[in-house]
């Protein structure tokens, strides 16, 4: 028997209790984009986390506690970040797996640290995220100077010599992101002939496509996420600019390829390597699968947040906070569907690794052939 909560903008979500097997509840969250743009991101975040609640609770939850789930959404606006945020606290919130957006997770981790609240996203990039965050923060995946050396070598090596151009969209992940890629093709030798910004959530970009043939440029690297990434990718292609995209891990969502159609194989993004591939996730994939769902991009990240939660809360007995995250940022390695995960002091995945993805027939899919 499931007992399901549902208020405003969150979604509790946990299995009934009885005397013998928990003392109390535990409230945790996710929090995303579950509305806007971006919302296919969201439900990713939504279905890792359910999930992840479910299966833990049906294990014996965390110290014998069952878990509660709250989802929030912030659609990646910073401000509402922050509301959600403390609507959260105010839930009595223990843990969040969230928030998507760097421009979102910064701002909202403020609340938690005061609020003693652990927050540990899956897919927040942007350094300052940790490098300026409290004692309460960490991350499943990569930051982008470690992305976006990657990309940026790649750059100085393939397109030496060439017409290179750099866009963003103004965020905190968008800029971030194509500033270190820019800053590490730069150190490499290649110099962009063109850099804009855009402005997200536009539907037009043809003057920006415009742009870009008239100076000629053969490749494109661009800071954001995958509306404005397959908007651009189209109008290019009504253009007839047949330049190469470049970008980085929020490219992730089959969604792409519905905006952008067979535009999107003009794109390449970096990655880890495909989560459903590895083999610690095989038979939670298989789940997912057989309910209906693909869990791609984020949504194997979300549930091993989640799992890094119970495994800290369990090594230390506890769930003090403080204790939770002064263990994890000790390097104690947790397993999960990821595989094993350790972190370091500031919280951020130790030597996290890139691929590059290219799309095909409506899919994204690891590319070993580009290096």
């Amino acid at each position: 028997m499931k007992k399901f909560v549902m208020t405003g903008m969150a979604i509790g979500f946990a299995a009934a209790l009885s005397a013998t097997s928990a003392l109390a509840d535990i409230t945790v969250a996710t929090i995303g984009p579950i509305s806007g743009q971006l919302a296919a991101l969201g439900e990713q975040y939504s279905q890792g986390a359910k999930k992840a609640v479910e299966d833990i609770n049906a294990a014996g939850g965390v110290n014998g506690e069952m878990l509660v789930l709250e989802i929030g959404d912030d659609a990646c606006d910073p401000k509402q970040a922050v509301n959600v945020a403390n609507q959260m606290a105010s839930k009595g919130v223990k843990f969040v797996a969230g928030h998507l957006c760097s421009g979102s997770s910064i701002p909202a981790s403020k609340v938690y640290e005061e609020e003693g609240i652990l927050q540990i996203t899956p897919a927040s990039t942007n350094p300052k995220f940790t490098d300026e965050g409290g004692w309460n923060v960490a991350r499943v995946c990569g930051r982008d100077d470690a992305q976006g050396r990657v990309a940026g070598a790649f750059l100085a090596k393939n397109y030496a010599g060439k017409k290179v151009a750099v866009v963003d969209d103004k965020s905190a992940y968008g800029k971030g992101l194509a500033d270190e890629t820019r800053k590490a093709m730069n150190a490499a030798g290649l110099t962009e002939v063109l850099s804009e910004s855009i402005n997200a959530g536009e539907k037009d970009y043809s003057a920006l496509v415009s742009k870009l043939k008239d100076a000629g440029v053969e490749a494109i690297y661009f800071g954001g996420y995958h509306p404005e990434a397959g908007l651009i990718l189209k109008q290019m292609g009504e253009q007839g600019l047949n330049a190469r995209m470049l970008s980085g891990d929020s490219m992730n969502s089959a969604e792409l390829w519905t905006i952008a159609g067979q535009a999107a194989t003009n794109l390449i993004f970096t990655f880890a390597p495909e989560p459903r591939n590895v083999p610690e996730a095989k038979a939670i994939v298989e789940e997912f699968k057989k309910s209906g769902y693909d869990p791609e991009g984020y949504t194997l990240y979300t549930y091993a947040a989640f799992q890094m939660y119970k495994q800290a809360a369990e090594a230390t007995k506890s769930t003090d906070n403080q204790k939770i995250a002064e263990w994890l940022r000790a390097g104690n390695p947790t397993q999960t569907v990821l595989g094993e995960i350790k972190l370091d002091a500031k919280g951020d995945l130790v030597n996290p690794v890139y691929v590059w993805y290219t799309f095909k027939d409506g899919q994204y899919f690891e590319d070993p052939s580009i290096k």
